[in-house]
């Protein structure tokens, strides 16, 4: 099952011009700097812009095609929008905002009490829009159009204008809706934090056109990308608990083939976490030093080297067992270490510097 979108459209003094196939359901995150073009894509696949040019296809639907003079009406294409801001209808309550989304919506799996218990909104149903958060208005934008029903679910930045209190409230319930209702979601941003919390899929925009679309472990260990060149560059893998050692504060995962320790964190054993470690905290060597702090020692294989001139610095992929890691070196580095292609690698990682991006530190235990 598949998101398919070709389009191609013409601005005063610019041209969109892009492709890309993304795997559903999941979290596709359409990710670029600003004026890139990314709230274009969304306005076409909603049905909002007509493109010169465009096919779109959800799944066994065509949404659109220009060529064959398919247009299905943005009401008809059962995509549910949310925005930066919640347009919310002020006069109305929460609860009265929550059932608009059923009116004309068909029958479908995403029933009213679910939807307010998954978005933790229960208590706020008699409220007006004006009484609530920034955080809690998106919960309950999102709600909306939940509760319309839709085979994709379509976010334009719903972050951008919350302070990073609100976004760290609002975040989990995000990743709630992503492992629980298993829909297609396309989700703009320009906000690294999300990307790596959230997605499954990057579309990396870049002027106007796709720069490289992939999963998002691959995506993030690519020092060819504009990504990597970001001071918050750094691989982000799918990892699973293996054990707890309260004495020792450390739980041990395993990410990308290696086993890992990280600081003590409440996850029970075989649960799924997802970490990121960052680029500029990986030290590379050719053998093992001894008497270190470092925990984490990882054997892998150079697999490309890219140069990040700005920082007068270099990217170096690592290949391990199940995955990539991605390292900010300096030039010098790689010359004395011969990091070229195929060269085997000793990645040192601290366990402080491995940041978990779901489950929670555990207490500090002293028994």
């Amino acid at each position: 099952m598949t998101l398919r979108v070709r389009l191609r459209h013409r601005f005063p003094g610019a041209t969109m011009d892009v492709a890309f196939e993304v795997p559903t359901p999941g979290l596709t995150a359409v990710f670029g700097p600003s004026g890139a073009g990314k709230s274009t894509i969304v306005a076409a696949v909603a049905g909002l812009l007509r493109p010169d040019f465009c096919r779109i296809e959800l799944d066994d639907t065509v949404l659109a095609d220009t060529e064959s003079g398919i247009w299905t009406p943005p009401e008809y294409r059962r995509a549910g929008l949310v925005f930066q801001d919640a347009r919310l209808f002020p006069h109305m309550s929460v609860e009265t905002n929550l059932r608009y989304g059923l009116r004309r919506a068909p029958e479908g799996p995403f029933r009213f009490g679910d939807v307010v218990a998954l978005l933790g909104i229960a208590h706020l149903l008699d409220r007006r829009p004006h009484t609530l958060s920034g955080g809690e208005r998106q919960r309950v934008a999102i709600g909306r159009a939940l509760l319309a029903q839709p085979r994709l679910l379509l976010m334009d930045e719903p972050l951008a204008s919350l302070d990073s209190a609100r976004k760290a409230e609002i975040l989990p319930y995000l990743a709630r809706i992503k492992t629980t209702l298993r829909l297609p979601v396309l989700y703009v941003t320009h906000a690294m934090e999300e990307v790596a919390r959230l997605a499954d899929a990057v579309i990396l925009i870049e002027a106007g056109s796709v720069a490289a679309v992939g999963d998002l472990e691959s995506m993030t260990a690519r020092g060819d990308l504009s990504l990597a060149r970001r001071d918050d560059a750094g691989a982000v893998l799918d990892a699973r608990v293996l054990s707890h050692d309260s004495i020792r504060q450390l739980t041990r995962i395993e990410a990308g083939g290696a086993e890992l320790l990280i600081p003590l964190i409440e996850a029970s054993i075989g649960a799924g976490v997802r970490v990121r470690i960052p680029a500029r905290e990986v030290i590379l060597a050719r053998e093992a030093p001894s008497a270190i702090s470092i925990h984490n020692i990882v054997a892998g294989t150079v697999r490309a080297v890219a140069p990040d001139a700005a920082r007068h610095a270099a990217l170096v992929e690592i290949a391990l067992a199940q995955g990539a890691l991605l390292a900010r070196v300096t030039p010098d580095a790689v010359m004395r270490l011969g990091l070229t292609a195929g060269a085997p690698v000793l990645a040192l990682i601290k366990s402080v510097a491995i940041e978990v991006l779901d489950g929670q530190p555990a207490a500090f235990v002293t028994d």
